[in-house]
């Protein structure tokens, strides 16, 4: 049996719109090998992705986080679907993960959680280019998941074609901040690091539980909160067993949503 694990991911971290990519140590396996009565339907992004790309047959595709929930399902699917129709063909794959990747984000539209999945860890993506960014933060990712969907195409269409100026410098500096916090470990800036005022309010603004949990999140001291992707999941960071501890109290105590533990996947899309 094959296998092709892609991770999980949380997108856009507050500033770094399409920009911006973290791995988490949740999954979605694609099992290249698959019987019929196990095998998901043409339809699946997974398998469209891996017909697109030249697969041959049936696959089956499991998962432990859920669609719809903007923890990078879609972009997971077609990296697994890709890879697995390189796989199926005898490449080697890994030293064409750039070439697979920028096929995945074609059909997904945007890179930045396609990359994350790829590559694990914390992606930063430009046109064509992917940059993975080392860190010596090792926080958790405490996850606020609502019980519904949010259609990224429907929420996409809350956002301004054009941004003001300060909004734009705005942006620019806290996902630069971001990245440079990241690679330094410097917590103290992380927090207003993924502040942002392109996207997150338009979006909060349909979804008032998800706006109170990333309040919530912020409140108890978490070391950055964002939506997660466009939503409706919000993602926190934990750097210390403090901190988590009250960020997971404050998120357990709201009247809606279940709360998730997980850390940062550092490996990306594995082959077994």
């Amino acid at each position: 049996m094959t296998t092709v694990r892609v991770p999980a991911t949380t997108a856009n971290l507050g500033a770094g719109f399409d920009t911006l990519g973290l791995a988490l140590t949740r999954a979605l396996i694609l099992d290249l090998d698959a019987a019929d009565a196990d095998a998901v339907a043409d339809s699946h992004p997974a398998s469209r992705a891996f017909h697109t790309a030249g697969g041959e047959g049936r696959i089956a595709v499991h998962h432990d986080f859920p669609a719809g929930r903007g923890m990078g399902f879609s972009g997971a699917a077609r990296v697994a679907g890709v890879v697995a129709a390189a796989v199926q063909r005898g490449d080697d794959w890994s030293a064409r993960r750039a070439e697979l990747l920028a096929l995945a984000a074609a059909f997904e539209g945007h890179s930045d959680n396609a990359a994350a999945s790829m590559y694990g860890g914390l992606t930063v993506t430009a046109g064509e280019h992917c940059v993975r960014v080392p860190s010596p933060l090792q926080p958790s990712v405490i996850l606020w998941i609502p019980d519904r969907e949010t259609s990224t195409k429907q929420s996409r269409t809350m956002l301004p074609d054009e941004v003001a100026f300060a909004d734009a410098v705005f942006n620019i500096g806290r996902s630069a901040l971001f990245v440079a916090a990241w690679a330094t470990g410097d917590l103290d800036v992380l927090r207003a690091a993924t502040e942002d005022r392109m996207h997150q309010d338009r979006r909060l603004a349909a979804v008032p539980d998800s706006a109170a949990a990333l309040a919530a999140a912020v409140a108890a001291g978490a070391h950055g909160a964002w939506l997660s992707g466009s939503g409706p999941t919000i993602a926190a960071l934990a750097a210390d067993a403090p901190t988590r501890a009250a960020v997971v109290s404050a998120l357990e105590r709201l009247p809606s949503g279940r709360v998730d533990e997980c850390a940062i996947d550092q490996e990306g899309t594995t082959v077994r």
